[in-house]
């Protein structure tokens, strides 16, 4: 064997062995993107059966285990017992009633936790089996930081509602739910980073920014829907397209100061959501009559279609929550295609970045090349 058919060969090799270690790590993301998803719509059931503070304490590791005797069940149970929500709304509620509550919160942080788990222990041993590439570690390590965060994030929007109100601040819930897809957002980034990607050329050379900013605008939708969660602003005004008799409703700036209003007044911040859905339609429909007009057939082009095609289905999902005054799960229905759609919106803008360039392969031969010689 020639010296250049052995450097090939270990060139092949080496190209073989990270498509194998992208596809470990691309499987791996995966299961965290799905376990991701199922966290937030536990949360989001957890938010609109206001079962959120039911558990007034936070046991990072001892909370892991539930009530398991009666005993156990009235100690928690005389501890909601001590705050506002029980006080001013469930007075009436029952040991069995506030099973029902306690389940959805304890199912929401033990999905937490566990995330956790999925996340650190493949990490390890990828990392220690050298399967992570240099450039991904920096970002990876930073989302297992952010992970953690999110669950002080976590305790800090629930001990809102533990003194004063009946509720979650719904800064705080907004905060909460934004991280959460934040780290959706970047495990789908980073997972599609890893796939091949096709060579089509982009519509526009402005196509991958646009692609980001519709990435942005789902986001930012989604901040929007958490506003409108934490202050039930849902429940009221359930009409469409008008809203309190009129297309641009009166009052909406009533308090003072006025821009109190877009965070506090249920009117305003809802909407203020509809405002978002429009905006957000019409962007992904000139994105793609742009990208069909100037590169039908592509890629890109097909991806516009279906982001255009999910963001249509979570407006008639959403009109419909609305119009039927939330049920659960309609409103469980919406906040899972808004994380459909913001995976795909992400996966979308990846498309016209492309995949990380492979990292070089270096070969040293040359004391055999100089012994052969």
């Amino acid at each position: 064997m020639s010296a250049t058919d052995a450097v090939i060969i270990d060139v092949l090799n080496h190209t073989r062995r990270r498509e194998r270690d992208r596809k470990a790590v691309r499987i791996w993301l995966g299961v965290v993107v799905f376990t991701l998803f199922c966290l937030v719509l536990v949360g989001g059931a957890t938010r609109l059966t206001d079962s959120g503070l039911s558990i007034t304490e936070w046991k990072p590791i001892h909370g892991v285990i539930p009530p398991l005797s009666a005993v156990e069940w009235d100690e928690e149970f005389r501890l909601y017992q001590r705050i506002p929500q029980y006080q001013q709304i469930n007075k009436d509620m029952t040991v069995d009633e506030f099973k029902s509550i306690f389940w959805w919160e304890w199912a929401h942080r033990f999905l937490a936790r566990s995330i956790g788990m999925v996340f650190a222990l493949p990490l390890i041993f990828f990392w220690l089996t050298g399967r992570i590439e240099k450039r991904l570690r920096g970002p990876l390590v930073g989302l297992l930081a952010l992970g953690g965060f999110q669950g002080f994030i976590g305790w800090w929007m629930v001990s809102s509602g533990l003194t004063k109100l009946v509720s979650v601040s719904q800064y705080r819930l907004a905060t909460h739910l934004v991280i959460a897809c934040l780290i959706f957002a970047a495990c789908i980034w980073i997972m599609r980073g890893l796939s091949p990607h096709s060579r089509d050329l982009p519509p526009t050379a402005r196509s991958k920014w646009a692609a980001g900013g519709i990435a942005f605008l789902v986001l930012f939708q989604i901040y929007l829907g958490a506003l409108v969660a934490g202050l039930d602003a849902g429940l009221s005004y359930n009409t469409w397209p008008l809203m309190d008799g009129a297309l641009v409703p009166a009052d909406l700036f009533v308090r003072q100061p006025w821009w109190i209003n877009l965070f506090e007044n249920p009117k305003t911040v809802q909407f203020v959501h509809r405002c978002g859905a429009y905006v957000l339609w019409a962007a992904t429909l000139a994105h793609m009559i742009v990208s069909l007009r100037l590169a039908p057939g592509s890629t890109h082009a097909r991806r516009s279609v279906l982001l255009f095609g999910l963001v249509t289905v979570q407006a008639i999902v959403g009109i419909s929550t609305l119009v039927m005054q939330v049920p659960l799960d309609l409103a469980l229905t919406h906040q899972a295609v808004a994380l459909i759609v913001l995976g795909f919106a992400v996966a979308h803008w990846r498309g016209f970045v492309g995949e990380y360039p492979p990292e070089t392969a270096i070969v040293t031969r040359s004391s055999q090349f100089s012994s052969q010689g």
